[in-house]
């Protein structure tokens, strides 16, 4: 481990570096999916005049 002059200022910037890029991570697989959903029933409901869909589940039934 370093203990140099810049030592702390690069270990804050390689934290601060890190969770960005975890943090963005997360929100980019949460939001973008949940955001076309938003978008898409919206645009529905705007130019077509259908009411939003309900998110369901998928089903548990096994074919066959």
């Amino acid at each position: 481990m370093a203990t140099g002059a810049g030592a702390a200022s690069r270990w804050s910037l390689g934290t601060t570096v890190f969770g960005g890029l975890l943090i963005a991570t997360f929100l980019s697989l949460l939001l973008a999916p949940i955001l076309y959903i938003v978008i898409k029933n919206l645009a529905e409901y705007v130019f077509l005049g259908k009411p939003p869909s309900p998110i369901l589940p998928p089903s548990s039934k096994q074919p066959g």
